[in-house]
C-alpha cells in the first residue's frame, strides 16, 4: 500500500454561498508536513440531451468570471440539502431547456480540477425528449437561450474552439465516442464514489468523513 497523505490539522478560511475553502496539513511521503488549499463543492450535474434527430441542446449563457457567454450543455449544482444527482439533472433539463426525458442515462463522471477542488459532476445522455412549458428564469438564466446543434458540428465546434466549457467538451466528445464504438452506456444507478460531501455536510450540520482509500 502506497503513502496515505494523512491530514493533521484543517481550518477554515472562507465560507461563502456555494464554496469552502479549506487549508489541510497533509502529511508527505518522508514526514514533511504541507499545507493543501481545498475548494469545496456541492458537487453538479449536467446534461447531454438529444433528440430523435441526433441534434443536442445547449444553452447560450453569461459568464460573470470570464466576462462573456459560453455555449454550454445544461447543468447546475446539486441543491445542498441532499438532492439526488439524477432528481438535479431532470430539474435543470427542465428549468434551464424546458424539457423532460424518458430514457436516462451516465454518460461520463468528471472530477473537474482535482489539484484543487472536491468539485466532482455527472453528466447524462438524455433521449425521448418532450416540451414543457416555458419555466421562469432570473439573473443570468433570464438571458439565456436554447440552441440545437448537431452532435456532429458539435464535435467539429469544439475542436474549432467555439465550445469552451470543459464539461460541455467532455460530454460532447463522451457521446460522440460512444455512438462510434457502440459503447454501453451505465445506468443511473451506478456507484458515483467522487460525489462530493464535504461541503454539503458541513451545511448540514453533520460530520464529515473522509473517503477510504484503497
Amino acid at each position: 500500500m502506497g503513502h496515505e497523505f494523512d491530514v493533521k490539522g484543517t481550518r477554515t478560511v472562507y465560507d461563502g454561498a456555494i464554496i469552502t475553502l479549506r487549508v489541510d496539513d497533509v502529511e508527505m511521503p518522508g514526514g514533511r508536513v504541507a499545507e493543501r488549499e481545498v475548494v469545496e463543492h456541492f458537487g453538479a450535474v449536467a446534461i447531454l440531451a438529444r433528440d430523435d434527430a441526433g441534434r443536442v441542446a445547449m444553452v447560450r449563457q453569461y459568464r460573470h468570471p470570464i466576462g462573456r457567454r459560453l455555449l454550454e450543455l445544461p447543468a447546475g449544482l446539486l441543491d445542498q440539502g441532499g438532492e439526488a444527482p439524477l432528481a438535479a439533472a431532470q430539474r435543470e433539463l427542465a428549468e434551464e431547456a424546458d424539457l423532460a426525458a424518458d430514457s436516462w442515462h451516465v454518460l461520463v463522471d468528471l472530477a473537474l480540477s482535482p489539484g484543487f477542488t472536491d468539485e466532482a459532476l455527472r453528466l447524462y445522455l438524455a433521449e425521448g425528449l418532450h416540451h414543457l412549458d416555458e419555466a421562469e428564469r432570473v439573473d443570468e438564466e433570464a438571458d439565456m437561450s436554447v440552441e440545437w446543434v448537431a452532435l456532429d458540428d458539435a464535435v467539429t465546434m469544439v475542436l474549432a474552439g467555439e465550445i469552451v466549457n470543459a464539461t460541455s467538451v467532455a460530454g460532447i466528445l463522451a457521446a460522440a465516442a460512444a455512438g462510434r464504438a457502440g459503447t454501453a452506456l451505465r445506468g443511473v444507478d451506478a456507484p458515483w464514489p467522487d460525489e462530493p460531501t464535504a461541503l454539503r455536510d458541513r451545511r448540514l450540520g453533520e460530520p464529515h468523513h473522509e473517503r477510504d482509500r484503497g
